[in-house]
């Protein structure tokens, strides 16, 4: 046994595999709806950008081109409604998940310390915290367990567009958290980070968020102007297909950031070079970002209208890459509907696997091929 395993949950998707076997049984073979891994091409605009920065023998910048910087910069005072942010507080990381399993240990918690993560999640949020030896405590209401804590908590984990219910945070639920973390710290004299999660940003399906966007932690409307203890956390696999390509950023709080930048220096924590360019064309062109949502959009009304007219309640599910599914009715184990489905070739993920408040659900991708999509929605309804 390693140092670190007997710390860690066993890691969930190995438990899939039976399920994955009486799927790809089936006559027609697997439809793989478990993982929202993307499978549309990666925009030429990008791979143009990527061909173009090839030749980079020099080592790239731990902080992320200017060019990338300002992309980013740009991005979040176009998109996400964050004008004026200061390019040396955005810093790139090897996609956002390491930032996810890193944040607790790059900011120096240990043992006594207590990492709020929502209590349905995506399962990262907590081997973070047991990786640096911290204390993961899910939650649905980070704010009142702020206001009560006696001074153990150090970063709230907040994930808007939600992984994998599609639930999204408002101005108000966010400012309410960031005042509970602000207030905390000013009454217990120890900082608590408020560290935000959007990677599905783009992605919002149902009103208001479908008209007004999905609001951001960095929003001044949430922060009133003062960035202190906060980060936002972006990644562009959803929104530009670039899974492949490990391409995300963090941005923030400034002394935050200092801070990350002056470890993951150390560390050579590094976004490849051409890596970087091709984030930063990415970053600078919205039309491919809107082309996608639209394949998803597709994706998700098919899918939607197959799994309610075969018996199935979709909740929540108003952004992000997935549907929140349960059998009408009686509450079922996740597993049970698992493996009705598998027997129908239909791999779907449990929702045991974002925490026990999630045990009556399972997580359905939008990340299927339209005639993979097409095959599902046939197989549920059986057209």
């Amino acid at each position: 046994m390693g140092f670190l395993t007997g710390a860690l949950p066993d890691f969930p998707w190995d438990t899939l595999t039976l399920y994955a076997e009486r799927a790809r049984a089936h006559p027609g073979g697997i439809v793989d709806l478990s993982v929202g891994t993307p499978v549309d091409p990666t925009p030429q605009v990008v791979r143009d950008a990527l061909d173009a920065a090839a030749d980079w023998p020099g080592y790239p910048l731990t902080h992320g081109t200017p060019q990338l910087r300002e992309a980013v910069v740009g991005w979040f005072a176009r998109r996400r409604g964050v004008p004026g942010l200061d390019p040396q507080a955005v810093l790139p990381t090897v996609g956002s998940k390491e930032l996810v399993a890193l944040l607790p240990s790059l900011l120096g918690l240990g043992a006594g310390d207590v990492v709020l993560h929502p209590a349905t999640a995506y399962p990262t949020y907590d081997v973070g915290a047991r990786l640096a030896g911290a204390t993961p405590v899910p939650t649905a209401d980070p704010a009142a367990l702020l206001e009560r804590s006696a001074g153990d908590v150090r970063l709230v984990w907040l994930n808007s567009p939600g992984n994998p219910d599609g639930s999204v945070l408002g101005v108000e639920e966010l400012r309410r958290v960031v005042d509970a973390a602000r207030a905390a710290a000013e009454r217990d004299g120890r900082p608590v980070v408020v560290a935000s999660d959007e990677c599905y940003a783009e992605l919002a399906w149902e009103e208001p968020w479908a008209s007004s966007g999905v609001p951001s932690v960095l929003d001044p409307r949430v922060t009133g102007g003062d960035l202190t203890g906060l980060l936002a956390v972006y990644s562009l696999s959803k929104q530009s297909n670039l899974a492949g390509y490990r391409a995300a950023f963090v941005a923030g709080d400034p002394a935050l950031v200092a801070s990350l930048l002056e470890t993951r220096k150390h560390a050579g924590m590094i976004v490849p070079g051409p890596v970087q360019a091709a984030t930063a064309a990415a970053l600078g062109d919205d039309a491919h970002v809107a082309e996608q949502r639209e394949r998803y959009r597709r994706r998700r009304r098919v899918l939607r209208a197959a799994f309610e007219g075969a018996g199935f309640a979709v909740d929540r599910s108003f952004a992000g890459l997935y549907l929140w599914v349960r059998p009408e009715g009686a509450p079922q184990d996740c597993w049970t509907t698992v493996g009705d489905l598998a027997e129908q070739g239909v791999l779907v993920a449990p929702g045991a696997f974002y925490g026990a408040a999630a045990a009556g659900h399972v997580r359905v991708a939008l990340t299927a091929s339209d005639e993979k999509v097409a095959e599902a929605a046939a197989r549920l309804t059986g057209a």
